[in-house]
Order: C-alpha cells, then sequence, then structure tokens
C-alpha cells in the first residue's frame, strides 16, 4: 500500500506529535505529516478560525431556511423541526465517528486517507480509492448547489428593488459565474486571510443568526398557530406518513451533514488532533441548535405559507421575511444581506474543502493529471490549479440550469448519499477490523466507540436506502428520484478510473506521522 523505502529507523524522544507544527531548532528534521507528505500548506487556522470554517461551511440555519419549499412537503412545519432533531441525532454518531479518525491521523485527505489505513493493507488500498473518489464528488455537487444558491439570493436582492424585473435563468447563470470566479481569485491571492475571514463567518452565523430570528419573532403583527408549528403534520408526498418523516430527515440531513469538511484543513491547522474534533462538535451542537431556533421563528412569522411555496422570485425565503416584516423592503433586504455575508464565507469555505481534497488525491496519483493538480504554489499556501479545477467544475455544473433545473437539482441533490457512502467506508473499515489499524489520538472513544461506529454505519445504510426512493407519489419522470442512478454513476466512473490508471499506476497514500531526517533515516516520536 505504502511506496516507501525501508530506510533504518531510529526512535528519539520527542515532543513532536503527529500532524502537530512543532519547531524544531536545529533544523535537520524535515516534518512529514500524517498524510506521508512534506507540509506545503501554512499552518494558519487558530481554534477559533477552524470553527469558524466548520459552522460557514455547515451554514446550518441559512441551510434550512433556504431549503423550506422542499422540506415543506414531508409534514409541513412540524416535520421540517422533528426531521432536523433525527437527523442532527444522526450525524452525531457520525461526526464523532470521524472526529476519533481525524484525532488519530490528521491528513487533507480525510475520508480518502481514513478509508485507506483502517481495513488494512489488503483491502485499503481500493477501499480508499473509491472512498476519496465518492467524497470528491460529493463535496463537488454540494460547492455547485452553494454557488447557485448564492446567485440567486443576489438576484432577489436586486429584484427587491426591481418589481418589474423578469428573472430568467441565464440571468442567474451569469451571477453564478462571476461568484464563482471573485471566490476562486479571493481563495488563491488571499489564502493568509482567509482563517480572519472564517472567525468573520463566525461571527455571521452566530450573531447574524440571532439577529434574524430576534426580527422574526419580534417585528410580525400576527404569528401562527402553537398548533400549526408544531402538531398540524401535512403530508404531501403521497407516501404514508411514517415514511415521509423517514424521507424528510433528507433535509436535515442536508441542513446538519457536513461534519469532514473542516478534516481537509488537517494540514493547515497547528494542532489538528486535538482542535478538529472540537470544530466538528461545534458545527453539529451549534449548528443545531441555530438551526432549530431559526426554523420556529420563520414558522411562527409565516402568514401565508401557500404563497412563499409559489413565490415567483428565486429566493422563496424573501417572501417568507416580507411576511414577517409586515411588507418592509429595507427590513428584508437587511436579512438577506446577512444570509449574503453568510452565505460568502461557506462558498470559500467549500472551495478550500473541496480544492483540498481534489489535490489530495491527485498528490498520491489517484486523479487524472495527477502531477499538475498536485502542485502548490508555496508562497500563497495554496494548490493553485485544484483550486481553479473546482472553479471549472462548478461553473459547468452551473451551466447545466441553463437546459434543466430538474437535472441540475438531481445533482447537487446527491450530496448526502455520496458523502455519507464515503463515510462507511472509512467507519467501517475502522470497525469490522477490531478499531486496530490506527493509533488512538487524544479523542478516542475507547470501547464505547464500538458501538458509536455500528450506529453510525446502520444509521448510514437505513438512511441511504430510504433517500433512494421517489420524493413523492405517484413517481413520474419528473419526480424520479436519481439519488441512486448518480450514485451508480460516480462508482461505474471511479471503477473506469481504477481499471485504466490506478489498478496499476496508484500506489495507495503514504504512511506519515513520523519524522525524517534530511540523511534519510526516518526518526519515530515516542510522545504522540
Amino acid at each position: 500500500m505504502a511506496d516507501l523505502r525501508e530506510p533504518e529507523v531510529v526512535k528519539e524522544k520527542t515532543d513532536i506529535a503527529i500532524g502537530d507544527d512543532t519547531a524544531i531548532g536545529s533544523g535537520d528534521v524535515e516534518i512529514i505529516n500524517a498524510s506521508g507528505h512534506r507540509d506545503q500548506l501554512n499552518r494558519q487556522y487558530g481554534i477559533f478560525s477552524i470553527c469558524g470554517m466548520a459552522l460557514t461551511v455547515d451554514n446550518a440555519w441559512v441551510a434550512i431556511g433556504t431549503s423550506l419549499n422542499v422540506a415543506i412537503y414531508n409534514g409541513g412545519p412540524p416535520g421540517v423541526l422533528y426531521e432536523l432533531l433525527v437527523a442532527s441525532f444522526y450525524y452525531c454518531f457520525v461526526a464523532a465517528s470521524i472526529a476519533e479518525l481525524v484525532s488519530a491521523v490528521p491528513s487533507s485527505g480525510g475520508v480518502y486517507h481514513w478509508a485507506s489505513m483502517t481495513p488494512g493493507p489488503k483491502y485499503g488500498r481500493i477501499l480508499g480509492f473509491f472512498a476519496g473518489s465518492l467524497n470528491f464528488f460529493g463535496w463537488l455537487f454540494d460547492l455547485a448547489s452553494i454557488a447557485y444558491v448564492m446567485s440567486e439570493l443576489v438576484i432577489q436582492m436586486y429584484s427587491l428593488y426591481h418589481p418589474d424585473y423578469e428573472i430568467k435563468a441565464w440571468n442567474i447563470f451569469v451571477v453564478l459565474v462571476l461568484i464563482t470566479w471573485i471566490c476562486i481569485g479571493i481563495t488563491i491571492f488571499f489564502n493568509k486571510y482567509l482563517p480572519y475571514l472564517q472567525q468573520f463567518g463566525l461571527f455571521v452565523v452566530l450573531a447574524g443568526g440571532l439577529v434574524s430570528i430576534i426580527v422574526l419573532a419580534a417585528m410580525p403583527k400576527s404569528h401562527a398557530s402553537t398548533h400549526s408549528v408544531w402538531a398540524a403534520w401535512e403530508n404531501s408526498t403521497g407516501w404514508p406518513s411514517g415514511f415521509a418523516f423517514l424521507a424528510g430527515v433528507l433535509n436535515g440531513a442536508f441542513t446538519i451533514g457536513t461534519p469532514d469538511a473542516v478534516t481537509h484543513m488537517a494540514e493547515e491547522v497547528p494542532h489538528p488532533r486535538k482542535d478538529l474534533p472540537k470544530a466538528i462538535a461545534a458545527q453539529i451542537i451549534l449548528g443545531t441548535i441555530t438551526a432549530f431556533l431559526f426554523a420556529i421563528t420563520l414558522f411562527y412569522g409565516i402568514s401565508d405559507l401557500d404563497a412563499v411555496l409559489n413565490s415567483s422570485g428565486s429566493f422563496p425565503l424573501a417572501e417568507l421575511y416580507s411576511q414577517a416584516t409586515g411588507g418592509s423592503r429595507g427590513a428584508t433586504f437587511g436579512l438577506l444581506f446577512i444570509i449574503f455575508l453568510s452565505l460568502a464565507c461557506c462558498l470559500i469555505g467549500t472551495f478550500l474543502t473541496v480544492g483540498r481534497t481534489w489535490w489530495t488525491l491527485a498528490r498520491d496519483n489517484a486523479t487524472p493529471f495527477s502531477g499538475f493538480f498536485s502542485l502548490v504554489n508555496e508562497r500563497l499556501s495554496c494548490p493553485i490549479p485544484a483550486t481553479v479545477f473546482t472553479g471549472i467544475m462548478t461553473t459547468a455544473f452551473g451551466a447545466i440550469t441553463l437546459g434543466s433545473q430538474a437535472a441540475f437539482s438531481d445533482l447537487v441533490g446527491s450530496f448526502v448519499i455520496l458523502s455519507t457512502v464515503s463515510y462507511a467506508l472509512a467507519i467501517g473499515g475502522h470497525l469490522f477490523t477490531g478499531r486496530k489499524n490506527i493509533k488512538p489520538g487524544p479523542f478516542w472513544m475507547g470501547n464505547s466507540g464500538y458501538y458509536i461506529n455500528a450506529i453510525a454505519i446502520i444509521l448510514i445504510v437505513f438512511f441511504d436506502v430510504i433517500f433512494c426512493f421517489p420524493a413523492s407519489l405517484p413517481v413520474a419522470t419528473s419526480t424520479m428520484n436519481y439519488n441512486s442512478v448518480i450514485l451508480v454513476g460516480v462508482i461505474a466512473i471511479t471503477l473506469f478510473w481504477w481499471l485504466v490508471h490506478a489498478i496499476r499506476k496508484y500506489p495507495g497514500p503514504k504512511l506519515g506521522g513520523y519524522l525524517e531526517t534530511l540523511d534519510g533515516r526516518i526518526i519515530e516520536p515516542v510522545d504522540v
């Protein structure tokens, strides 16, 4: 699996932990990080900036607001609220399992690297290859979705003051292209300022969410009844109510389901083994709280739900804001601007995540043109070719909306399925080999980890099967759920590349987490 030579191993006591950025005074030792490579990116993300990135990429309260016109059909307001809680409970087990893995092996490859290591050398090479591909495509589709939502928001903010403006698909696409390449430029050329941007994003998510909640709670002249918010079950899917509820958990999963986002920044955090599990916990806990409170105030502020669902604008949440603020254009614009700021931080953070994911795969010769995509500009601390590639793919996916909005929605809607299957490969490999193939990190669940990992796997399999059923009955071509088709398609593409290239030329990830002297010896840290 590893493509390392077998040099003389010299054990020396050192206080340098795997993945930690501790200075070495003599200058004759080169740090090889947990991915098996020399650090090429600056370790510039402290605990606040990495927690900020975890929360902004997840962007939970914004996500639940922007998906309201879809989520509402699986039970009405009570369905949205209770399904979010179920999804959060589900992802707690997944997040804990991922936090344990990143604490032990803080690699930018994340799921890809863990799925390569946890099953052992016999199966790790192929499982890691497929896990990395599924994880990358899932994040790439999610990136396109965020870019499109932000484009819709910008168009809606413009049309708020231009009521005669007729929104067209090409308008949204042009805005998507502009936003995408502005964000790419910022990600590449202003990389050293991005930790501060993520700290600002942390402020926007928490303070902006609080302001939005207060405004929505205080401004409406009348509020919806408690019964309509908490008990008025409205199933518009055609499925039996129990199944409709389980299928609706998908909307909650989109809201909270990004626990591995910050793991792809492991090589840019000074103390990843301790800080990344904290960031994952912050994302799940604070994301759930803010999304749940925001959803409650939204539903209490709605006076005409049908008007929200049938809104002619590009961003249905604007209609809800207008109702809650008594038709105040200024207040509606202000609330939308908070979302704009939040989405800007979210989109840049997601470009970071996706670009680093593709770069780490290329670094191990798992992608086409790997020599090119593995290049890093160390002065800018950015893998520029991989980052630009994410921009090109986002633009290409955005162009799909010019022909078929439904096709685009099906594509980006597969994020939850693709990402959780990749998680299952890593967590499953860890569980079914007795949790013994990686050395424990600071966050280690001990014997309870067996149960938590097992529950995570069971929930992933159970809900992914549910999420592949059609969203509503009767089933028609326009309402068909293509998640399973997209999953099979990504697996087929990955299998093709495995047979054409990887089976012969892909060595698997290197074994990292040691120190290597410049004369070729290896020093294994004692204090890890």
